[in-house]
């Protein structure tokens, strides 16, 4: 019988809660946003391009959370750099959230080490150009949004395997993002079923969501495939062909 370890990481100074619904990020990181967004932003007008227009109003979202000091989804999560204090309410109206999952005729054992080693994940996920880990729970990772690369640091919070993981993106990252992934036994002996649950905060707020709807990058859709793609690579073994890679590795 497999064995269950279950890693969960004290929160680190940066993440603490907080009751403030307003100011929640840290000096550090609202100079770092102002810097990066600035520069996003000039970068991103000088190519006149629709990539560097998404760019642009990305910086144009890092400024303002340098500004303001809020963050949207660290209020949903109810998460604060600040230094403020204790816990608020997650709310509904905060952030997106998508929810996706798909049944593979493979142990939850497989699946779990195939997803943990994260770089797996590019040859399963269309927008994931690279992941490199910098630690035990830490990771880089590289997407591309609308031809525009991004790269931000994440790290696992919690894990038990072989049933989850989870992870969020560190202070001060172009992308707001908490997330987990659910390995469970699916009904009559049928495989696993695996579900993956995503709040975010693009780099332009609604703006960067709409545009990426328009040009049919939309989360939901993304995800559906990715987990298509998972399912056929561990179901049958082949790499899936995925936008600048080679299939059948």
């Amino acid at each position: 019988m497999a064995m269950t370890t279950t890693h969960a990481r004290q929160p680190s100074q940066e993440f603490r809660h907080a009751r403030q619904t307003h100011v929640n990020v840290g000096d550090i990181e609202r100079w770092l946003s102002l810097a990066a967004g600035g520069a996003a932003a000039f970068a991103g007008l000088r190519t006149g391009s629709l990539g560097g227009l998404l760019l642009a109003a990305a910086g144009g979202a890092l400024v303002y959370r340098g500004l303001s000091g809020h963050c949207e989804v660290y209020h949903a999560l109810g998460l604060d750099t600040s230094g403020t204090g204790p816990a608020t309410s997650v709310r509904s109206d905060r952030g997106f959230k998508v929810e996706e999952a798909v049944t593979v005729a493979r142990s939850p054992d497989d699946l779990f080490r195939f997803w943990r080693n994260f770089e797996n994940l590019p040859t399963v996920m269309s927008h994931v150009a690279q992941v490199e880990a910098t630690g035990p729970y830490r990771t880089r990772w590289t997407a591309r949004m609308a031809g525009v690369p991004v790269t931000w640091e994440a790290e696992v919070f919690m894990e038990k395997e072989p049933s989850l993981i989870a992870w969020r993106s560190l202070p001060g990252s172009t992308v707001d993002t908490a997330g987990s992934v659910h390995f469970n036994p699916a009904p009559g002996g049928r495989g696993t079923e695996v579900r993956v649950v995503l709040k975010y905060d693009p780099p332009a707020g609604q703006l960067g969501n709409t545009l990426a709807w328009l040009l049919g990058q939309s989360p939901e859709s993304q995800i559906q495939e990715d987990l298509r793609r998972f399912k056929q690579r561990m179901e049958s073994g082949v790499v899936p062909a995925v936008t600048g890679q080679v299939s059948g590795r």
